[in-house]
């Protein structure tokens, strides 16, 4: 996804303190606390890792506590809100139909074919939001301000194919269940830190928060570069040049003007560090070289 419209959240490594004993004078309520907390943080742990499904198109196994039909449930009852956010569809039957066009020839002729995803793929009249978002189970959209930036085909089907990845790769659902993780683990560290009479507790359940944040940011990062690899791929087997994924990079970077947040503290890595991952991406498919006649 090359702009954010699902929730993605993962968890930190904490460590906790408790005192031993409570303070003199004071009413004990720290082993009452910390002995809920620990029921918590278990409980969403094994909920978290006892749902899990292997994904035959990735090739790996995920923990996720929906359904496909749930997914196709979400994104159809989001895809008109969404839309509307936007301007609503783009007036432009043609350029509406390309982009239908070669989404379903990625789709049709790739791995991606294998998913029982209906995908659609929707042009948007937005012409300021330089941006593409997938909604679970198939629903895609790319924005007029980016498609009139593209100028080729074959950079067209690298952003679809990047979505139809996020879709595949099943990342809503994964961050779903992360989110349900995190909100327990969170609420745990927490419960069992927090004790209003010491106002040192209040920072250690502000930093748990935080360094959760951070670390969710991480894991967007990674769902975008897995969705790279895999645009590569459905590419490759549609019969489109790769090696445009690059030239997309480009685009966005300039769209931005080198501004932004540092890549750590930011849910996408930066376009730099994105070409270099393609790169060993498309080497990956490709050891001989690129070959002749892949659509540009």
């Amino acid at each position: 996804m090359f702009g954010q419209n699902y929730t993605r959240v993962q968890f930190g490594r904490q460590v906790l303190g408790q005192r031993a004993f409570p303070a003199a004078g004071r009413r004990g309520c720290g082993g009452p606390r910390l002995l809920i907390g620990l029921v918590m943080a278990v409980f969403a742990l094994v909920s978290y890792f006892g749902s899990s499904v292997y994904n035959p198109i990735t090739g790996e196994k995920q923990h996720v506590n929906i359904t496909e039909e749930q997914e196709i449930a979400l994104g159809l009852q989001s895809a008109p809100e969404m839309a509307a956010q936007h301007g609503g569809l783009h007036p432009d039957p043609q350029a509406r139909a390309l982009v239908e066009a070669v989404g379903e020839r990625i789709v049709a002729n790739s791995a991606a074919a294998q998913s029982n995803y209906p995908f659609k793929f929707h042009l948007l009249a937005d012409p300021q939001t330089v941006n593409a978002f997938a909604l679970p189970g198939g629903q895609i959209f790319i924005t007029e301000a980016l498609f009139s930036r593209l100028r080729t085909e074959g950079q067209l089907a690298g952003v679809l194919g990047h979505e139809i990845g996020h879709v595949v790769g099943r990342h809503s659902a994964e961050h779903i269940a992360k989110q349900q993780l995190t909100q327990g683990l969170t609420g745990a560290v927490v419960l069992s830190t927090y004790d209003p009479n010491d106002p040192g507790s209040q920072r250690t359940a502000q930093v748990a928060m935080v360094v959760g944040q951070l670390v969710n940011m991480k894991f967007g990062r990674e769902d975008e570069l897995e969705s790279d690899r895999l645009s590569v791929r459905f590419m490759a087997e549609a019969g489109y040049d790769p090696r445009a994924m690059i030239e997309v990079m480009r685009i966005l970077a300039e769209a931005g003007g080198g501004a932004g947040p540092p890549e750590f503290f930011s849910t996408h890595p930066n376009p730099d560090n994105r070409i270099a991952r393609i790169e060993e991406a498309i080497q990956e498919q490709f050891p001989g070289g690129v070959p002749e006649g892949l659509k540009p």
